[in-house]
């Protein structure tokens, strides 16, 4: 005879795949962020419910923060990448490229942020616009060299008549 009250054994491949996707240390942070995303109930992952679960993997994936709903990632996301993009146009990037060729290997310069575009978390994207605006003024105060000038000395006697 077949128990109908016996829980379903629920799989955490999921998570266990975005840790090592995401390089985090699962046996420091694990316990924490299980608590982080059951508001403290409970530290175990067993113990989550199915909703609590996928937030966490979700905003684990995704670099969304906790309690912040997915429109309101999308918007902010959306408004800090069009900031960006309205900096790096203007320090002469090509930004009208679909494959985004020139703002990637622009963002992989660990001078700039070390990653692709795409890839870029909220908080690097708030980080890398006052970059960007400090190397707008510094291109805008920058003044060209001026010209060296050379003295040309010409004999009236020798010019052509």
């Amino acid at each position: 005879m077949v128990r109908l009250d016996m829980k379903k054994k629920r799989s955490f491949a999921r998570f266990y795949a975005i840790a090592k996707e995401k390089h985090i240390d699962l046996s420091e942070h694990k316990e924490t962020l299980v608590s982080q995303f059951t508001d403290g109930r409970t530290d175990s992952l067993r113990e989550m419910t199915e909703d609590e679960y996928e937030e966490m993997c979700d905003c684990l994936q995704s670099g969304r923060p906790a309690g912040m709903s997915k429109e309101e990632f999308r918007s902010e996301l959306r408004y800090l990448r069009s900031g960006v993009l309205k900096r790096l146009q203007k320090l002469g990037v090509d930004t009208s490229d679909d494959c985004m060729v020139a703002v990637n290997n622009y963002c992989l310069s660990p001078k700039i942020a070390g990653k692709p575009f795409g890839l870029l978390t909220l908080e690097e994207l708030r980080k890398l616009i006052p970059k960007l605006e400090a190397m707008l003024k510094k291109k805008r105060t920058e003044q060209p060299k001026p010209l060296r000038t050379i003295p040309i000395f010409i004999n009236p006697n020798q010019l052509p008549s």
